[in-house]
Parts: C-alpha cells; sequence; structure tokens
C-alpha cells in the first residue's frame, strides 16, 4: 500500500487550510494511508464526497432519512400525488399530503405503502427515488447504500418489492427488520448475551420481538396498529354520532384526546369535532370526550396487547428472566398514545419503558448499522445477488 508522509512545520502561525492551524508546540512527522486522513483531510473529504449511504425507516404514515456523517434529514409523509394526465408525481411528502381528500379528478393522492408494505409500487418507487435525491443533497454522480427498515412478518414477494424499488435510486440495498432497528436505535443492547423485548408500534404493523446476541430469537407482526386506531374512531364517530369525517381529523382526535389507560381527570378532556352530518348531509360539530373515545379504540389496542402477550409466552426462560429485570421498550409513533405503557404494563405485569423519542427509532438504528457497518452489518439480511452467487 503506497503510504502519504506529510511533514507539518514547526512555526506558529504556520496555516494548513481555511480554519485548520498547527499547535506550535510540536512539530511531527507522521504516516497517512490515504490524503483523507490529512490534517483537515476528512472535512473536505468528506465534503466533496460523491453520495453519502442513507438508512430509511419507510413508514406506512411517514418516511425518515438517515444520511451518515449527517443524522436524518428528512422526515416527510409517505403520501405521493400523482399527475393522471401526465402520469408523473406532481408532489411528494408533506406537500402532498395537503392534498389527500382534497384533489380534482386528474390529481390522485396516494399512500402507497398500506400495513407496512407496499400497495402501489410506481408510487413507492418515484417516491424513495425522490426522498433519496433530497436526502443526498443532490451528490447524484455515486448512487448510494440504503439500509431500508421493514415489517418482520412480511413475506419474500413484499421483501423483493421493496429492495427492487430501492434500487431505483442506489446502487445496494439491504433490509433490516424494523424491531431490530428499533431496538438499536433506542440504545439497547442488542448485539451482548442479554434478552431485550421491543414492541414497535407504527402506521401500519405493530411488532414484537426478543432480540440477543444481534439477532431476533422470536418476533410477531400484527397489522394493527396507528393507523387501525384513527380507523376505529372514524367507526364509532359513524356508528354513535353519525358523523363522518376524514383520516386527519381522525389522527388529530386520536393524538388530542385518545388515550388507552383510565385517567379520572384526562377522561374528562374534550374537543370540538367537525364533520359531515349523515342524516342531513350537512356539516356539523360536536362536542368529543376522552373518556368516550377510549372504549372506540380498545379493540386495536386489545390485539396489541395480545401480541405481547404471545410473545412473552413463547420466549425461553432465560430471555423472559431478562425480560422481567430489564423491563419492555416501546418505540415507533404508537407509543405516543397517552397511556398505552400503562395498558401493556397493567395487562403483562412488567414495567415498560418508551424510548426516548420513539419516532426516530428506526431511522436512528438503519443510521448506526451504516455507520458501524463493521461490527453492525450481521443485522441486515443478504441482498438477493450476493446470497444467489454464493449458493452458485
Amino acid at each position: 500500500m503506497m503510504r502519504h508522509l506529510v511533514v507539518t512545520p514547526i512555526s506558529s502561525g504556520s496555516t494548513l487550510g481555511a480554519g485548520c492551524r498547527k499547535s506550535p508546540d510540536t512539530a511531527s512527522h507522521r504516516h497517512y494511508d490515504s490524503p483523507a486522513e490529512w490534517p483537515c483531510g476528512q472535512m473536505i473529504w468528506r465534503r466533496f464526497q460523491l453520495s453519502r449511504d442513507i438508512g430509511i425507516d419507510l413508514g406506512t404514515a411517514n418516511t425518515l432519512i438517515y444520511a451518515t456523517g449527517k443524522g436524518i434529514v428528512l422526515r416527510e409523509p409517505s403520501v405521493v400525488a400523482i399527475d393522471l394526465d401526465k402520469g408523473v408525481p406532481l408532489a411528494v411528502g408533506e406537500e402532498a399530503k395537503l392534498m389527500l381528500g382534497r384533489t380534482p379528478g386528474n390529481i390522485r393522492a396516494v399512500r402507497p405503502l398500506r400495513d407496512g408494505v407496499i400497495a402501489d409500487f410506481d408510487a413507492a418507487e418515484q417516491m424513495i427515488k425522490y426522498f433519496i435525491q433530497k436526502g443526498n443533497e443532490g451528490r447524484g454522480m455515486v448512487a448510494p447504500r440504503l439500509v431500508i427498515g421493514i415489517p418482520s412478518g412480511v413475506t419474500g414477494v413484499e421483501r423483493r418489492a421493496v429492495r427492487e424499488a430501492g434500487l431505483g435510486g442506489a446502487r445496494e440495498v439491504h433490509l433490516i427488520d424494523e424491531p431490530v432497528a428499533a431496538a438499536i436505535g433506542a440504545g439497547l443492547p442488542v448485539t451482548e448475551p442479554v434478552g431485550s423485548m421491543i414492541v414497535d408500534i407504527g402506521g401500519g404493523t405493530t411488532e414484537v420481538a426478543v432480540l440477543s446476541l444481534g439477532g431476533t430469537v422470536l418476533s410477531e407482526s400484527v397489522r394493527v396498529a396507528g393507523d387501525e386506531i384513527s380507523d376505529a374512531i372514524g367507526v364509532y364517530l359513524k356508528k354513535v354520532h353519525n358523523m363522518v369525517v376524514g383520516e386527519r381529523t381522525a389522527e388529530d382526535i386520536k393524538i388530542r384526546i385518545g388515550s388507552a389507560f383510565p385517567d379520572d381527570a384526562f377522561d374528562q378532556e374534550s374537543m370540538d369535532v367537525r364533520g359531515l352530518h349523515l342524516l342531513s348531509g350537512l356539516p356539523r360539530t360536536i362536542n368529543l370526550k376522552a373518556g368516550d373515545l377510549r372504549e372506540a379504540i380498545a379493540e386495536p389496542l386489545n390485539v396489541i396487547v395480545e401480541a405481547v402477550k404471545r410473545t412473552l409466552e413463547r420466549t425461553p426462560p432465560e430471555l423472559a428472566a431478562d425480560i422481567v429485570d430489564r423491563g419492555i421498550m416501546l418505540a415507533g409513533g404508537g407509543a405516543l398514545v397517552r397511556g398505552i405503557s400503562d395498558l401493556i404494563s397493567h395487562e403483562t405485569g412488567i414495567f415498560v419503558h418508551i424510548a426516548e423519542d420513539p419516532l426516530l427509532c428506526v431511522v436512528n438504528g438503519c443510521g448506526q448499522v451504516l455507520e458501524d457497518w463493521k461490527r453492525l452489518q450481521r443485522v441486515v439480511d443478504t441482498p438477493e445477488f450476493i446470497r444467489s452467487s454464493a449458493g452458485a
């Protein structure tokens, strides 16, 4: 290997480059393996890098992107607005979300993912490509390496669809199970011989997993999560109040007065809800109490609790003992539903923690895998083309 010798002078005033000065006390003769290691080289090298590796939390509700060396660079809704006449995306992300339910005949605003998997391949591919370009700041000379978080319960066909959609804007795509990524992002010791339990409640799926030594010991994925809680609110308003509300209104109700566990003070909280009255067909406003709403969302919450219980029943005794000691970690947007940690703790008898920033756990986990690729690359699955060539 060719080595580069850089001699830095003793003089205190010597300038090595803009914003980089050598301290006056020592002269140094150091060997560097590449120009990127020269004084100030790291900074310059990063600046002119052709692309950054990217971690993506491809969620049903939101997509988040982590770029190596920069952290989280993008956080937008997973929505695409398509111009049907030209067949091209009109808007992606935040701008497209504002169009949901408000588009004319020639424009269609869609969520390309449903229950954590791709429902509209073309729209998903366009969305991923757009987000990669935006997150990569237009560095398009070399396509980046991608690590994408996906639900653990998806089929082989669904995995391939995510990989192929990602290859539209990347040179290499690796998939990581969302519970593993969430556990890494939440700071759990996944590579150590200790049992950790993670419950990742996203928009489309709830992932429950027991992890140890960098792998998943057992997991369960149920397609009931934040979206189903919002849907249950819509059904409740239709049945009890004869009122129809949109997707965004139901989500707003869930965020503001949704609760999973009884709380006498909070149960008296209320909010005004505007929607369309079914009988008269006219707009109407009603006042909704938090206590009444809890009964409406009890069914999807029970499905999540039962998934946690089933996983605990199947857990090997040594790992179960670790989980009782360390507790259960909650991640994902659903962890922000008021009282959900109390509900799971009450039903299982195990202490439940909520991750520091539950919405960012999966994307931070994907990013940490890329930043520490040598140590953590075994937690991602092997791309098909590598697997097939190894087996040949």
